[in-house]
């Protein structure tokens, strides 16, 4: 025999006090959906477009006009109302709604609430996510001093109009979403994530949230199903000539020299502008790249990163907070650092024995290799760890010509570590893995700012005038993979030569056409995929260094215990 359940009492939140916002009703469906979902959203401010968010903003095209405006309520049976888009909240319950159509006779109205795809087949005719949002809406028209009964739910897939009644129940059932809502947010812990939920492939924060990551790190029973993320077909614009100048007309960036038209690109296919010396980028044209949350990378003519240009920035406080409390603890920046030293070795490592052409046996150096990443784990402090990776990078780039081909052109490019010297490069070889370097922290200074981390304040490299510390403490263990890499193939497939170098003052710099050259092999092997040495997956190394970046964020924020680095096979 069951035994009788026992009721559950209503625990309201407490009274809104001093500056505390509104709840949007749209954020109360997201929490009765996926409660993390809504607290990324909510609090982290975290946000991202699928094809479902798109097509849901195509359904509501009609009724988004602003303008609508509710009547005083007379009373009148014979009055009626038919009102779009408005915009109505309750201090007394905390809540803000936009409505998408009004209907009412008299007294009485009915909220409408437009939704994508074609109405669900279920028992009470929709999902309860989409019933508590218009509830909220009907709870707020009543404060307002209207009659509201009931609410209709009209798919635009199916054009089907779906009756909600506001019994007792779901009346519960939303002001327990809503105060759930609150809770977790006054909280300041973000719940954990959906276990392997069907709901997870086709959110729009799915890339965002890491379900499947953080649910394998934490147990390792699952592998994490591939993103259904959408291909992002934007790609930097480079602007080098000198004295050119961007402007915008209408959807497109057009760059012209001396009055002259010389190229031109879709704003919608623009991942971020790259200026390199003297480049005038009009006024509009900053104005609208920042709305369109754009960034604009800052480059000197010789190819020195000088820093980023961004909007208002991402609004992810807590995520700063983290950063910024670890940061100031000896301990976590240690032990950060060791795994980022460690990782960058032994990607070295593995560079080293992939691309060998030496006549000699490359097997001592890995063997000294791997003992400088076993040293890294051991080391007591950050200055311990700089000397283990400077000896690694002794034997790494006194090793580095054996990785160039010998035949043809190529045996004119020299290296010697005894030289290396990043201002200024001394030789070709030196020149390009600086400018590799200097194009990698750009990319990780704009992964991370976009993410909602501060690129200024790291861990193993520590604060500067001017460096983005922790965009170089991120991109230790990709040096080796992408920058290193990108050097190597642009050198041994000729897509740099001997002749494209200009020596000066016993300097060596890229020419124009040159650097031009290879920065379309960086872009290319940032487009390369790969599959992830922990999740099994296919990414390209662009999604792979946001994917890093946001698993960092779960370690500081105490989702994960330990921060995995990225190490090839």
């Amino acid at each position: 025999m069951d035994e009788p359940r026992q009721g559950e009492l209503p625990m309201p939140f407490p009274d809104l006090s001093g500056d505390m916002p509104l709840l949007p009703a749209r954020m109360v469906n997201e929490y009765e959906y996926c409660p993390r979902l809504a607290y990324l959203e909510w609090v982290q401010g975290e946000w991202a477009d699928s094809g479902d968010t798109v097509e849901g903003r195509h359904a509501h095209r009609r009724v988004d006009r602003p303008g609508g405006r509710l009547p005083e309520s007379s009373g009148d049976p014979a009055e009626r109302l038919h009102a779009r888009s408005i915009t109505l909240s309750s201090n007394r319950l905390g809540l803000i709604a936009r409505m998408d159509l009004v209907e009412s006779e008299g007294h009485t109205v009915t909220p409408v609430d437009y939704k994508r795809g074609k109405r669900p087949h279920v028992a009470k005719g929709a999902y309860d996510p989409e019933r508590v949002q218009l509830c909220i809406q009907g709870l707020i028209l009543e404060e307002h001093g209207y009659a509201c009964p009931e609410g209709v739910l009209y798919f635009s897939g199916s054009r089907e109009r779906v009756r909600v009644v506001f019994d007792e129940e779901l009346r519960i059932q939303t002001m327990a979403a809503v105060d759930g809502l609150r809770l977790i947010a006054a909280g300041g812990q973000v719940p954990p994530p959906l276990q392997d939920s069907p709901k997870c492939p086709r959110c729009s924060l799915v890339s965002i949230c890491l379900p499947d990551e953080v649910n394998f790190l934490h147990s390792g029973k699952l592998e994490p199903r591939p993103m259904a993320v959408g291909r992002d077909e934007s790609l930097p614009l480079y602007v080098q000539a000198n004295r050119a100048k961007v402007a915008r007309k209408g959807e497109t960036l057009e760059i012209t020299v001396d009055d002259e038209k010389a190229a031109s690109a879709r704003l919608p296919e623009v991942s971020q502008l790259v200026v390199m010396g003297n480049v005038y980028v009009t006024t509009p044209t900053l104005h609208e790249l920042m709305r369109r949350g754009i960034p604009i990378t800052w480059y000197s003519y010789g190819g020195w990163f000088l820093g980023h240009s961004i909007g208002t920035g991402h609004k992810n406080v807590e995520l700063r907070t983290a950063q910024y409390r670890a940061s100031f603890d000896s301990r976590a920046c240690l032990h950060l650092a060791r795994d980022l030293v460690r990782a960058k070795i032994l990607n070295c490592r593995t560079l080293l024995r992939r691309n060998w052409r030496g006549e000699k046996s490359v097997d001592s150096v890995l063997a000294l290799l791997k003992r400088d990443a076993e040293a890294a784990l051991r080391a007591s402090n950050l200055e311990t760890l700089l000397g283990v990776e400077g000896a690694a990078a002794s034997r790494y780039f006194g090793s580095f010509s054996q990785m160039i081909k010998p035949e043809g052109d190529s045996s004119s490019f020299s290296f010697d570590f005894s030289r290396r010297n990043r201002r200024p490069p001394t030789d070709p070889v030196n020149a390009l893995l600086s400018f590799a370097y200097a194009m990698l922290t750009r990319v990780f200074s704009v992964v991370l700012t976009a993410v909602g981390f501060d690129a200024y304040r790291g861990f193993y490299h520590q604060p500067r005038y001017g460096r983005p510390a922790l965009s170089l403490d991120m991109m230790e263990p990709f040096r080796p993979l992408l920058a290193d890499s990108s050097v190597l193939t642009a050198i041994n497939n000729g897509e740099v030569r001997p002749s494209d170098f200009v020596s000066a003052a016993g300097s060596v710099a890229l020419s124009a056409d040159g650097r031009k050259r290879f920065i379309a092999t960086f872009e290319r092997r940032l487009s390369h995929e790969v599959t992830h040495p922990l999740f099994g997956y296919r990414a390209s190394y662009r999604r792979v260094l946001e994917i890093q970046a946001r698993l960092l964020g779960r370690h500081l924020l105490g989702e994960l215990t330990e921060y995995p680095n990225f190490l090839t096979r």
